[in-house]
């Protein structure tokens, strides 16, 4: 009779840990799993299986409350008869070694202990949860039912259970879920799209596309703005001749006309409306007598926002206005593509001279003054400390303390949080050289790295 309560013991002892094991299972399938696979699996079987887990995943506060209490309840009752009964096998074991009796019983029921954890833990909680998390939806749909049958048996004490605990998740201000949120956030996408790229993914041109794309919604008018001091404007009294003029000279279609400057902008004109004029009307018809009207956003307004009033805009062209009621810069169609595409030339760009950043060798860098600041740490690396200033150019007029002239020279200040530990390499930093200037704007910049500071 002994020898059959051991068989029946130990059986049950495998039992109860495949039991752990389930439990275990569930819940890492369940908290693995993504909406868009559950969707999938229920269009491809359209089965008991697919529409319980489908529920279970909708209702994952009480499933996995369940899942603990599966768990606990398995776990105790396992140790209680395995200890035992392990301990009555290794006693005889203990006896041949020669241990006095004394000491044969406490050894037996510690290594019975150690034997029980291991055995527990290696099958009935680590195991299982490698595989649910490799094949989440497969572990679900082998796992739900069982558990369903279970919770089916302690709802009553499981309700019991998460009501208390929500109460108390309540009570320190957290809003309990009952499911699992599965959006990605832009910045999360964007590093999966970086980390696609390979021969089984993405190529890199794709993966810019799409990063730019992703974090293009988190841009501010600011960013995508061309600013003030490089628009071209014309004036309200000026003439049909003079829009042609400036279009042939500066290769611009579009242009602001404004009485006096751009804080007071009558509204946008296009080149081609100079041909809806008849030829000798054209020397006396004012640009202010046929400008369209132009729209005006703040500069905080989101990039997404900003896409949609450009695109709404007649001429496509919009304003920017400061907090102080200023223009600040204009937005264009093609400033807006450029952001997500990168720089696009036409027939009547200089690609190098428009180019923001020209690599001459190796090391050294000939970088647009108007590049914007995330733009510098995104291509070079270098992250520059918070200031007064959104440009390099505004960097290095902050720095110079002055208006900057052609071949003025500084070190870029490192940023006061860079690493200064011995394992981290300490940051490149960089010798910068004005080389050209626009009236009062700092227009190219030579970079050239210097020896790291220590």
């Amino acid at each position: 009779m002994d020898l059959l309560f051991s068989i029946l013991s130990l059986i049950g002892f495998i039992l109860l840990t495949a039991s752990t094991g389930l439990f275990v299972a569930v819940e890492f399938a369940l908290t693995g799993l993504e909406r868009a696979t559950i969707d999938q699996d229920l269009n491809t079987h359209n089965d008991s299986r697919a529409h319980a887990v489908k529920r279970a995943f909708h209702n994952l506060s009480f499933v996995l409350s369940g899942a603990q209490l599966g768990i606990t309840i398995t776990t105790l009752t396992t140790g209680y008869l395995a200890e035992p009964i392990l301990a009555k096998f290794l006693n005889p074991l203990l006896r041949l070694t020669g241990l006095s009796e004394t000491w044969t019983t406490p050894t037996a029921l510690v290594l019975a202990l150690i034997i029980a954890t291991f055995l527990s833990m290696v099958f009935g909680e680590l195991v299982p949860k490698n595989i649910a998390i490799t094949n989440p939806i497969r572990t679900a749909r082998f796992t739900i039912q069982p558990a369903h049958a279970f919770n089916l048996i302690f709802k009553g004490f499981i309700t019991l259970l998460n009501k208390t605990a929500n109460a108390l998740v309540r009570a320190i201000g957290i809003e309990p879920a009952d499911e699992l949120a599965t959006a990605r956030s832009a910045q999360e996408l964007t590093t999966l799209v970086r980390n696609s790229v390979g021969d089984d993914g993405f190529d890199e041109t794709i993966a810019n596309f799409l990063g730019r794309s992703l974090l293009f919604g988190a841009t501010t008018a600011e960013e995508l703005m061309t600013p003030r001091s490089t628009i071209e404007t014309l004036s309200h009294d000026d003439t049909i001749l003079d829009l042609l003029a400036k279009a042939a000279t500066t290769g611009y279609s579009r242009f602001p006309v404004v009485n006096g400057d751009l804080d007071d902008t009558i509204g946008i004109v296009h080149y081609k409306d100079a041909f809806a004029i008849p030829t000798h009307q054209r020397a006396t018809t004012t640009l202010g007598s046929i400008a369209h009207t132009v729209r005006a956003v703040p500069e905080s307004l989101d990039g997404d926002a900003v896409l949609n009033t450009v695109r709404a805009a007649g001429a496509q062209v919009i304003l920017v206005k400061d907090e102080y009621g200023g223009t600040a810069g204009l937005i264009t169609i093609e400033d807006v593509i450029e952001e997500i595409l990168g720089d696009v030339y036409d027939e009547h760009d200089n690609e190098e001279e428009q180019q923001e950043f020209h690599q001459n060798t190796t090391s050294t860098w000939t970088i647009s003054g108007l590049v914007r600041l995330d733009e510098l740490e995104e291509n070079l690396g270098y992250l520059a400390p918070e200031g007064p200033y959104e440009t390099l150019g505004g960097l290095i007029m902050y720095n110079l303390g002055r208006i900057p002239k052609t071949g003025d020279e500084l070190i870029l200040p490192p940023t006061a949080n860079q690493p200064t530990d011995d394992i981290t390499p300490p940051p490149t930093t960089w010798h910068a050289t004005v080389l050209a200037m626009e009236d009062r704007r700092v227009d190219k910049v030579l970079l050239t790295p210097t020896t790291n500071l220590n």
